[in-house]
């Protein structure tokens, strides 16, 4: 038997993050790092950007740029296979909560959380996988949410687009697995980040939600490092169009 620990190694793969000037998403970025990947992180903020590559030093790059706009697409996709060549590992961690309640929301507000949610996901990757059919070998991990099975006020557009990423990822792996790239998608439970701000700034709701898991408590950024190196290596070849919820067993209750 081969040394399992290989399975994990990342070392020759590209790999691009988008949302990874915060959250979950710079922390993929820092784990498919850490495993050895060259990593190119993709974000509308420099500053966070610029501070998260610094950290990590030559096995990073990033591309300010935002993911929704599909008519800039061929560019971002040339300017972020510009540092190590074109990604085999594509993260989808860029995503917008616009948190309005059902009679509430407005076009415009539903029209930019599909487009960043669940039309970049599809357009980038589909613009990604030549590549990764010369190679023989690619891994999509998409984001989805507790709201991909579940309801929750004030997110019913929110809810729509992680719903349609369950969807997405299966017919992605549908379409691409037989060419080597597996599509899965990692659906977080409630984890301190930016986006889940008005979450934890209520103790009370916080402890609520910690209650509501199996294990007792919410989540911590370093509880998504495992799933992400999972699902980004060579240790789940045979797993596509998978959801994965890390959740602490929110869903299981």
């Amino acid at each position: 038997m081969a040394d399992p620990r290989r399975l994990f190694d990342l070392s020759g793969r590209v790999a691009c993050v988008t949302g990874a000037s915060s959250g979950l998403g710079q922390r993929a970025a820092e784990v498919l790092a850490a495993a050895g990947a060259k990593v190119v992180g993709v974000a509308r903020r420099e500053a966070p950007l610029a501070e998260w590559a610094g950290r990590v030093g030559n096995a990073a790059a990033y591309v300010v740029g935002d993911v929704a706009e599909r008519d800039g697409l061929p560019g971002l996709v040339a300017e972020l296979s510009a540092p190590f060549g074109a990604p085999d590992i594509v993260v989808h961690a860029a995503g917008v909560n616009t948190r309005e309640a059902a009679d509430d929301v407005t076009p415009e507000g539903w029209d930019a959380t599909l487009a960043l949610n669940l039309s970049a996901p599809f357009f980038l990757s589909q613009a990604l996988v030549p590549a990764m059919k010369e190679k023989g070998w690619g891994r999509i991990v998409n984001f989805a949410s507790l709201q991909t099975t579940r309801a929750f006020p004030g997110g019913i557009a929110y809810g729509a687009t992680k719903g349609g990423i369950a969807q997405l990822t299966r017919a992605m792996a549908e379409a691409w697995s037989g060419f080597g790239i597996t599509s899965n998608a990692i659906g977080p439970g409630f984890f301190p980040t930016e986006l889940t701000q008005a979450v934890f700034g209520d103790e009370a709701r916080a402890a609520r939600n910690a209650a509501q898991t199996c294990i007792g408590r919410n989540g911590r950024l370093e509880d998504i490092d495992g799933p992400v190196l999972f699902l980004c290596s060579d240790a789940s070849a045979y797993v596509t169009g998978q959801v994965l919820m890390v959740d602490g067993g929110f869903t299981a209750k």
